[in-house]
């Protein structure tokens, strides 16, 4: 089933107010069992989502690529990390070396990566909702809700818990 991103992209804006609510309501109470909700909603709905109908991550939003990310796909190109970085790589305000255009480079038309196994930390952990101390990860998540429909869902299904 191929995911509507324009419907996705307007929905998940219509949606973030009430998300930032929820993600603060969320802070403020610190739920214990937090990590197991979000954990247990990671893996339902991914049992319903295929990110490879989606892909909306790599068409809109570059990992951080730390250096072992760049050492490696660069060594799979065979090139030198120094290349890598000159033709595929920028340093953004923060310093973290991100991909110079999107949608990533490595994006196939099937939406599958090219570099799967050789893929940046970032994408290996993406949407990081299976994550350790999701507390401490909300402000990151509730952005992902504006780029993910896994994570725009899983909040979704948090919110009933705490509507008023």
């Amino acid at each position: 089933m191929k995911i509507d991103l324009d419907k996705f992209s307007k929905e998940s804006k219509t949606d973030f107010p009430a998300n930032k609510k929820l993600k603060e309501k969320l802070k403020k109470s610190k739920p214990k069992n937090l990590d197991a909700v979000f954990h247990h909603l990671h893996e339902e709905t991914f049992r319903q989502i295929d990110c490879l109908d989606c892909a909306n991550c790599c068409k809109t939003t570059s990992p951080i690529f730390i250096r072992t990310d760049i050492d490696r796909i660069a060594k799979l190109f065979r090139m030198k990390s120094s290349q890598f970085i000159d033709e595929y790589l920028h340093q953004d305000e923060e310093g973290d070396y991100v991909l110079n255009f999107l949608p990533c480079p490595f994006l196939g038309a099937d939406n599958k990566c090219l570099v799967y196994e050789d893929r940046p930390k970032a994408c290996r952990e993406y949407p990081h909702t299976n994550r350790k101390n999701m507390l401490g990860i909300l402000d990151l998540s509730l952005k992902n809700t504006l780029v993910c429909p896994a994570v725009s869902k899983i909040f979704y299904e948090i919110g009933k818990d705490y509507k008023k």
